[in-house]
């Protein structure tokens, strides 16, 4: 059924859907299995992404490990994965710092490879579960200790400053790069950077907007959220007068294929995760060249902000749409721990 605004969402995830068949014919037919049992907790994006990691784990058996190493992945079968053994497992970890697979050179941080264990152990727990395999291996080897990364936000003067940049665009390096920009994208990149910074709503979130999902009277929109709810959120008056600039000069810009989008590409295309990526990363490096700014930065320094303001971490939770507090107490634990310092000098004893 077809819902109004969610064309975007729905687009996205057949062509989500077409790839993970592509890459579920290349892997050993049990696989299929899998994939319908988990279908019901996961997302197409998930699935997709479980499809990726368990190629690189069958390509890793066949090319490195002994045993597997006279069968084709299409070959394997559920009963081989009970040869495969913890040490097999955990030089699967050392051998993602660096492969090659389908002639193209990968390498993988700790996070990566926790992320490709997970999936190898859900794959091993899901059979073990079914008794279809005879021991889980894979839960005996440890995920790999992930280093706290710094938190890398804007503060509220680099805030100003990034929203002063685009609108007076007087920083930009070269005359026909602000010429161009004031006269093409000014408007739409203004109203990307102060949603992000000031709704902390996620890039993939921000790119499936259409024009109808906003209501100026109430300063309020609807948000397709990563598993598909959707989510009214609220603005202020400073980012309804920037929205609302936009939004005008938008309905001027006529597509068929893309009347309702948001934001549009120069080609007047739906504008991409990777072209949003691109104009903050090119915004943000004139006005904080030592930060790595991306749109998740933009959408962490809201959550800062927000914290500090409502002193509230489910407020937070609610707007940047953790299901889990405990996903935003991670996120924002030193930002708690500076509220809680300047709360003990509340009280006096004199």
């Amino acid at each position: 059924m077809y819902m109004k605004g969610s064309n975007y969402f729905e687009e996205r995830n057949i062509a989500s859907t077409i790839k993970l068949r592509e890459k579920l014919s290349v892997l050993p037919y049990f696989c299929r299995e899998f994939f319908i049992g988990i279908e019901m907790k996961t997302s197409t994006l998930t699935r997709l992404n479980y499809a990726t990691d368990l190629k690189i784990f069958f390509d890793y058996l066949t090319k490195e490990v002994p045993y597997f190493k006279d069968k084709a992945i299409g070959e394997l079968e559920l009963s081989d994965l009970d040869k495969v053994t913890t040490t097999d497992i955990e030089m699967f970890l050392s051998y993602l710092s660096y492969y090659e697979i389908d002639n193209r050179k990968y390498s993988n941080k700790e996070r990566a490879k926790s992320r490709k264990l997970s999936t190898v152990r859900s794959l091993f727990a899901y059979f073990y579960n079914k008794d279809k395999l005879k021991e889980n291996v894979s839960s005996k080897v440890s995920l790999p200790k992930l280093h706290e990364k710094e938190i890398i936000r804007l503060n509220a003067e680099e805030s100003k400053d990034l929203i002063n940049l685009i609108e007076d665009l007087s920083q930009m390096h070269s005359e026909h790069q602000r010429k161009y920009i004031k006269n093409n994208l000014k408007n739409r990149d203004l109203a990307i950077i102060a949603l992000l910074l000031g709704t902390g709503i996620r890039v993939s979130e921000l790119v499936g907007l259409n024009i109808d999902d906003f209501d100026f009277k109430n300063n309020a929109f609807v948000v397709t959220r990563k598993g598909g709810d959707r989510s009214t959120l609220f603005f202020s008056n400073e980012i309804k007068e920037i929205l609302y600039d936009y939004v005008q000069a938008r309905k001027e810009i006529h597509d068929a294929k893309n009347k309702h989008a948001l934001f549009l590409s120069s080609q007047k295309r739906r504008i991409t995760v990777r072209a949003v990526e691109y104009l903050v990363k090119k915004y943000s490096k004139i006005i904080s060249p030592l930060k790595k700014i991306t749109p998740h930065k933009l959408r962490s320094t809201y959550g800062t902000n927000l914290y500090r303001a409502t002193k509230d971490i489910y407020v937070v939770a609610e707007v940047l749409g953790h299901k889990d507090v405990n996903t935003t107490k991670k996120h924002y634990a030193a930002t708690s721990e500076e509220i809680k310092r300047e709360a003990s000098t509340k009280v006096r004893l004199r």
